[in-house]
């Protein structure tokens, strides 16, 4: 069996949520799917799937630790986010692959099941205290577990569309006030992780966790930029809450400093940024030596959502799994086979590969050109902040 093909699609579906899907195609009739993690860097992402392609094409698609090794080293310069981005997407792929020409799930060839389910957190976030709260008790009357929201913006605006504002005390008063309103309104059994985004500093991150510790959070999700994995020292000794990270890390080797040290409690790992199923395995292994589990990224599509629940499915040390939406209550059109939930839980069904299909036609209609800016941040004084 040889990889015959590899296309990239940028679609976006019926309620506007946007997505670029890789297809590798080979000469046996198995097609498998992967996800690129960074979608508004698309033009560049696609062009790097189109260069990695010359290295895949006519390759053995079972052979996925020789082509990660040759995806990522070939260039001579290490690839970094854009070029694992493209790697992530074509190994994900692989992997699909790999399950389906031995009719078999892609968690079983990683291991088989260790769990049967995996427990999930949907995104409750609203644009005030209010909605937000209002959001929180409808995913538990809906059979979550879990609750989820990120570091509030604090109003305002400026001239150029797309930027608003947030300023840190502010916004580090509203959160306190979030979970404490979302802690009465949810009780003491659900769980809550509070996401940051890498928008404070180091001294506000302090102050706001010591303010949060009675609401017991979960963990508390990205409280630094990602750029200095080192600066998580000075963090861990200041902070009693549990800390998650790692989802801007574009290999095993920003995980290295952070897992060694024990600076953070959840690793998490993006599966289309890190380099795919192929570089998390290894993360997550290794992140078991120091019982650091994981909470995979997931803020993509169903190939994503797939791809992160099959490694849960395969791995001991895993705490939670982000998924925004249900499966199967999104871009059905897109994706009419998608991953299974209930009751807080999602799974990989018992279906070769990753048990999610991608509607080539449908994905031709709802074509978008691959690229765009997040919404940006400014603080008062105009200066900016992470988004």
């Amino acid at each position: 069996m040889k990889v015959t093909q590899i296309r990239s699609f940028s679609v976006q579906d019926e309620g506007g949520r946007a997505y670029m899907i890789v297809r590798v195609d080979t000469d046996a009739g198995h097609h498998g799917l992967g996800e690129v993690g960074i979608r508004n860097w698309g033009r560049a992402i696609g062009a790097a799937i189109d260069h990695l392609a010359e290295l895949v094409v006519g390759a053995d698609p079972w052979e996925t630790e020789r082509l990660w090794q040759e995806m990522f080293r070939s260039g001579f310069f290490p690839a970094d986010k854009v070029y694992t981005c493209a790697i992530s997407a074509i190994d994900i792929a692989l992997w699909d692959i790999k399950g389906k020409s031995v009719n078999m799930p892609t968690y079983k060839l990683m291991g088989g099941p260790v769990r049967n389910k995996v427990v999930s957190y949907p995104h409750t976030q609203g644009k005030t205290i209010d909605e937000l709260v209002e959001n929180s008790v409808a995913a538990v009357e809906a059979g979550w577990k879990f609750v989820r929201w990120g570091q509030p913006e604090t109003g305002g605006s400026f001239e150029t569309p797309g930027i608003s504002t947030l300023e840190p005390v502010e916004s580090m008063k509203i959160a306190v006030e979030q979970m404490s309103r979302v802690r009465e309104a949810v009780g003491p059994d659900i769980q809550m992780t509070f996401d940051v985004h890498t928008r404070l500093d180091t001294a506000h991150v302090v102050q706001m966790c010591k303010e949060m510790e009675q609401f017991k959070p979960f963990f508390i999700e990205d409280p630094l930029r990602s750029e200095n994995q080192g600066s998580y020292r000075n963090l861990r000794r200041q902070v009693n809450l549990p800390i998650a990270a790692g989802e801007q890390w574009a290999s095993k080797w920003p995980f290295r400093e952070v897992i060694e040290e024990d600076l953070i409690d959840y690793a998490r790992i993006d599966l289309c940024i890190v380099g795919g199923l192929t570089e998390a395995l290894k993360i997550t292994h290794w992140a078991e030596t120091h019982y650091i589990d994981i909470v995979p990224h997931n803020p993509l599509g169903p190939v994503s959502a797939a791809a992160c629940v099959a490694l849960c499915m395969a791995s001991t040390n895993v705490g939670v799994q982000e998924m925004p939406r249900r499966p199967g209550s999104y871009a059905t059109e897109l994706f009419p086979e998608q991953i299974e939930w209930a009751d807080g839980y999602s799974w990989c069904p018992d279906k070769p590969g990753l048990g999610v299909e991608f509607d080539i036609d449908a994905a031709e209609r709802a074509a978008v050109e691959p690229h765009g800016w997040p919404p940006r941040l400014r603080r008062n004084d105009g200066s900016i902040t992470n988004w």
